[in-house]
């Protein structure tokens, strides 16, 4: 048994396997998924787990050159956004775009982790980085 870090295989193996320039999208609860892109539901009941906590979790492991979110967030959940930038640190870059334009980016992504997060549009495109 793996102990520590990410425990869940499906997010472990995407991670491992991205590249530069990748996406991978943690979402809400409500977030469509679009066909064709893998789905990692971790979601268990509404706030279980948080966007923050796989966030948190994600970062651990995967290098993040960029961020992407939907420009709504900013006013529909600014406590959230407050948190994801803290969590990315200063030296990532946060994008926004309209909420229809971010849902259609999501259909580059190598998967969508979707939480049990019920905050409106609390969801972010990580872009992969690279190590070297």
């Amino acid at each position: 048994m793996k102990k520590t870090g990410l425990l869940n295989k499906d997010l472990s193996e995407v991670i491992a396997g991205m590249g530069h320039r990748d996406l991978l999208v943690i979402a809400d609860a409500g977030l469509p998924i679009p066909s064709g892109v893998r789905r990692i539901d971790l979601a268990v009941r509404p706030g279980l787990p948080g966007f923050i906590d796989v966030l948190q979790a994600v970062l651990g492991e995967l290098r993040v050159e960029e961020a992407v979110v939907a420009s709504e967030m900013d006013e529909r959940s600014p406590h959230v956004l407050a948190r994801l930038r803290q969590a990315l640190g200063e030296e990532v870059p946060i994008n926004s775009t309209i909420h229809e334009n971010f849902k259609l980016q999501t259909a580059r992504a190598r998967a969508v982790v979707r939480t049990g997060e019920f905050t409106p549009y609390a969801n972010v495109i990580l872009i992969a980085g690279v190590m070297f």
